[in-house]
């Protein structure tokens, strides 16, 4: 073990430094080059050895006694009773047996990969690609595709400008915006809460720094969002600070982490959510009544300007989307809008959109709509000016990155063509056979047996808790690699016990980081845990496969090979674009031996900029090489959900429509300030921002006056589809109307045999959430016919003091556990 050895997580570079016996992390310390590192840092202390861990192989009575197949209880055990724990070699010998008979019986497309990728920052020992390299190598899986964060970006974005990658990794840099934009037009703000992380490690965290020198130079900030602290306001930071002592360390001078900042001008605008659209749009219209469009760049570099004008002028319906018909539905004055649209055309103007926005029902309308209110502007391809999307979402849009991919373990070619859309997994366990439409095609749910996760939870960022409860119960097995009992694990067969980052030796680092990091074990081994790799190669060993799965190698074998293949590949210009510098790279025992290495960066961008030089030139991948305000394709696909141009379309789950009238207030689910997603739930950061114990659900002091509600009460929120129990914070930093309730606290549904039978004879309905996870009370419905993307962002709610008995939180406390154990807990 290497008890100084440095260390990559989603949210930063870090050292470690090993408690007194060596087994657990007592304290990390900050990478001296991260100018604002992430409060995140503090759950890592103490993670090795938390009582949530999964110490052996557990396996659910039922399916080890009974054998496979659908199981009405499955996910429905009270204590250790329900669970064995066989011997390793036992339940690898019946996972073996169970992949044959799947694969005899039923075909590899009724195997489901299942992971979300966020596991470990390392490039070798990642879930998702551990997991597919295995189930690829076996015969093939049905795969999910795009993600939860950005569904409907990844779809829509395409079609209309470019890639949705494309826009994250080359968005314009925030040095380029610090210099050159005069107004920052920011719906849904700039969430700097989530620029602490990024998908495979987290080098400097710029968002914060950036935001800074725009306003020390007098740039407008305009957010646009329910919620105030959307866009921080000076000193803000990232909203949370690590619990004392254990995030040691000093930060660089002027770090947002001491707190220093200068003044700047952010103008808040409240916004009714789900109703963006509709002020963007009658933006276009004070620009086009006004003559204030760019109408030569509309006429060189884009097709469908004429459809967005004949809707917003009303040509088309007869709907003038003027600001006095925004105001309506936004809550945002006339004037204002028109002014502000007035202001945009005569300054350096930058439009960004969070991807917040695209996590509703349609989903795709607030990213269309942004690029058209950009292009009617005229400033794509401008230093400081055009669009964004993805600013404040993590640490990746404003970053300067490496010119070159990192390396990555191969996952090889999977035989099986059968996927669905990521958000769609209720829907595949609930209706095999049944159609589906996506991105113009329609598809159909395979029969699926087997559901392998690795790595990832969807009982946190997965819509209607119970629904996905109850899909879950469909298969004839399911299995779970993961290092702690998730709601997923509990709702498992098999649950195999993972090691964590700090167990393994890996390879850290991502294009933004531009920082590549020996990831030497800090840790050994927690109890019987096993690295992912590890296991599947031992299943692939009894199924004839271990040859072709590791390829002659064990873990610290790949690690070496990963990255001397990365040092080849840029010794030899494999993985270059012409024109950039060749960085000299260490053979891998010196790599090993140091502290990581800074790779070149691209340097300043503009995103766009050769676009507008030369259209033709630097076409882009649209089906007309232009940007399309108004699309051909996705018109002629007639769907009701998604038209062929950008328009504000009525949700389900919004304050002026009918359902409001049952349900007055409309939930925010947005990510968490103090963990990633739901990962270290049970870290100190984490906890201490909990509310007798459970998420806090923030009101504003009207609202909670209404419904005699005071700070840090116990709460229901409530509506048709469930109910959770949150603890209160009131606030005025939210539209009255609103309330905001984080995902991530780990799904804990009331059961009277596990939490005792007092609140359920107060009233407590089984299955409220005691914990306060926001997903019992989401809709499970795609943003539309097209994308298919998550709607959990915007719910609408009822919220009541909780004055019966409370019961406890048991979601961080192992299943396998005495009951005695947990009720004293």
């Amino acid at each position: 073990m290497s008890p100084r050895s440095p260390h990559v997580a989603h949210w930063g570079v870090f050292t470690p430094a090993p408690g007194p016996d060596g087994l657990d992390v007592a304290s990390v310390t900050p990478w001296r080059g991260d100018a604002a590192p992430s409060p995140l840092l503090g759950n890592v202390p103490g993670s090795v050895t938390r009582r949530s861990r999964v110490t052996r192989p557990a396996v659910r009575r039922r399916w080890w006694e009974g054998g496979p197949g659908p199981d009405p209880r499955r996910g429905h055990t009270v204590g250790p009773q329900d669970w064995v724990t066989p011997p390793w070699d036992e339940v690898l010998d019946r996972l073996a047996d169970e992949m044959r008979r799947v694969h005899t019986e039923h075909g590899p497309q009724a195997v489901y990969g299942g992971s979300y990728g966020w596991a470990s920052a390392g490039r070798f020992h990642h879930a998702q690609s551990q997991l597919h390299r295995f189930l690829t190598v076996t015969g093939g899986y049905t795969r999910g595709v795009n993600s939860y964060s950005t569904g409907a970006s990844e779809v829509i974005l395409p079609r209309i400008l470019a890639d949705e990658s494309v826009l994250t990794q080359t968005a314009t840099t925030w040095d380029v915006l610090a210099e050159h934009t005069q107004l920052l037009i920011a719906f849904g703000g700039v969430p700097v809460k989530n620029t602490g992380i990024d998908a495979g490690g987290s080098g400097d965290h710029p968002t914060p720094g950036g935001l800074d020198r725009l306003r020390e130079r007098g740039a407008r900030l305009v957010s646009v969002s329910p919620l105030r602290d959307d866009l921080p306001r000076v000193g803000d930071g990232y909203g949370v600070a690590p619990p004392p002592g254990l995030v040691t360390g000093e930060q660089p001078p002027g770090s947002v982490a001491t707190g220093a900042a200068p003044a700047g001008d952010v103008t808040w605008w409240p916004i009714s959510p789900g109703t963006d659209v509709a002020l963007m749009l009658a933006m276009i219209h004070v620009l086009l009544v006004e003559g204030l469009a760019d109408s030569r760049f509309l006429a060189t570099h884009c097709v469908g300007a004429q459809e967005v004008a004949d809707l917003v002028l009303g040509r088309a319906d007869g709907l003038r989307r003027d600001p006095a018909w925004a105001e309506a539905l936004t809550g945002i004055p006339a004037g204002d809008i028109a002014a502000l649209a007035r202001e945009a055309a005569s300054r350096r103007t930058l439009v960004t959109v969070s991807w917040s926005l695209q996590r509703a029902r349609h989903g795709e309308q607030p990213i269309w709509a942004g690029v058209a209110l950009a292009a009617h502007l005229g400033q794509i391809g401008l230093p400081g000016g055009g669009f964004a999307s993805g600013y404040g979402s993590m640490n990746k849009p404003g970053c300067s990155p490496t010119a070159f991919r990192f390396p990555s373990l191969p996952q090889g070619i999977n035989p099986v063509r059968e996927f669905i859309p990521v958000a769609k997994i209720a829907d595949l366990l609930l209706r095999p056979g049944a159609e589906f439409a996506y991105d113009g095609g329609t598809y159909t749910y395979p029969d699926i047996r087997l559901v392998w996760w690795a790595g990832g939870n969807p009982f946190h960022h997965h819509q209607d808790l119970g629904r996905l409860a109850e899909a879950f119960t469909r298969p004839d097995t399911v299995v779970v690699s993961d290092p702690c009992w998730t709601a997923t694990a509990r709702h498992a067969d098999v649950v195999l016990p993972s090691t964590t980052s700090l167990e393994r030796d890996d390879l850290g680092g991502t294009r933004s980081g531009a920082r590549l990091t020996p990831m030497r074990a800090v840790t050994p081994r927690h109890a019987h845990a096993r690295d992912d790799y590890e296991v599947y190669a031992a299943i692939a060993e009894r199924l004839g496969l271990r040859a072709e799965f590791t390829e002659g190698r064990d873990a610290f074998a790949w690690v070496e090979h990963l990255y001397e293949g990365f040092r080849e590949d840029l010794r030899r210009r494999r993985i270059l674009p012409p024109g950039v510098e060749v960085p000299t790279l260490p053979p891998f025992a010196e790599f090993w031996a140091g502290d990581g290495i800074d790779l070149p960066r691209m340097g300043p961008i503009v995103a766009f900029e050769a676009f507008r030089a030369d259209p033709r030139a630097h076409r882009l991948t649209t089906p007309s090489g232009l940007i399309e305000l108004a699309s051909a394709d996705i018109a002629a696909h007639a769907l009701p959900d998604c038209p062929g141009h950008p328009t504000w379309l009525e949700p389900q789950e919004w304050l002026g429509g009918e359902r409001a009238q049952e349900f007055p207030l409309l939930l925010i689910a947005n990510q968490p300030v103090a963990r990633l997603h739901s990962q270290h739930d049970d870290g100190a950061t984490s906890l201490s921002v909990k509310v007798a114990g459970r998420e806090p659900v923030r009101l504003h002091p009207g609202d909670a006056a209404a419904r005699g509600i005071g700070e840090g009460d116990v709460v229901r929120i409530r509506n048709d589809r469930g109910a959770c129990l949150a603890g209160a914070r009131l606030s005025g930093d939210l539209r009255q109307g609103v309330v905001q309730l984080s995902t991530g606290a780990w799904f804990d549904p009331y059961d009277p045999a596990r939490h005792g039978p007092e609140a359920g004879e107060a009233g407590l309905a089984p299955g409220t959430c005691v914990h306060g996870n926001p997903n019992v009370l989401t809709a499970d419905v795609g943003t539309s016919g097209l994308a298919q993307g998550c709607t959990g962002q915007h719910v609408l709610v009822e919220i009541e003091r909780w004055d019966g008995p409370v019961p406890p939180v048991l979601a961080h406390i192992p299943p396998t556990d005495r009951p005695e154990d947990r009720r004293t807990e």
